[in-house]
């Protein structure tokens, strides 16, 4: 299921240029073989935490790049309630980073590609419009889709090939 809602009143460039920061954020987790997933949480136009995937070199299956960024956020801000944020991730969240999306109170999320097997927000599950929870936040899907669809499809296709 694809989401395309307009989130923000951030000019098109300027989102652009977010998503290409969590694009760089990508890159780097995959250089040095963690699944390229970047993520940047913005607050009135400046970003204000990065995040990259770094599972394999922290050796913690709980730090993807979206929970990373929500630290880097509340860290900068001095706040666990990141009220007024929104983040830009290469990849649509898994439930775990869905939820903390939910929890951090961030106002939306722009993602750069469906996740079709582990997406919560969407593809798989709903997490971040659920109804049910004590938070609900806008979300959108497909800004500069290929270029992440590329990133994530490509890290992949070059493990399996290495793995032969």
């Amino acid at each position: 299921m694809i989401k395309l809602l307009f989130v923000s009143g951030l000019d098109v460039d300027l989102r652009e240029n977010f998503m290409t920061a969590a694009v760089r954020e990508a890159r780097e987790a995959g250089a040095v073989g963690d699944v390229p997933i970047g993520a940047v949480i913005v607050r009135d136009g400046e970003i204000v935490g990065r995040g990259a995937n770094r599972t394999e070199r922290d050796g913690d299956p709980t730090m993807h790049a979206e929970i990373a960024a929500i630290r880097d956020a509340s860290k900068r801000l001095g706040t666990p309630r990141l009220v007024g944020c929104e983040m830009y991730v290469t990849v649509e969240p898994c439930a775990m980073c869905a939820g903390a999306c939910v929890l951090a109170r961030l106002d939306a999320v722009t993602a750069g590609t469906e996740s079709p097997k582990s997406g919560a927000a969407g593809s798989v599950k709903d997490i971040l419009a659920s109804g049910d929870l004590n938070h609900s936040l806008r979300y959108e899907v497909g800004l500069m889709r290929e270029e992440c669809a590329d990133l994530i499809s490509g890290f992949f296709k070059n493990l399996r090939e290495t793995r032969r």
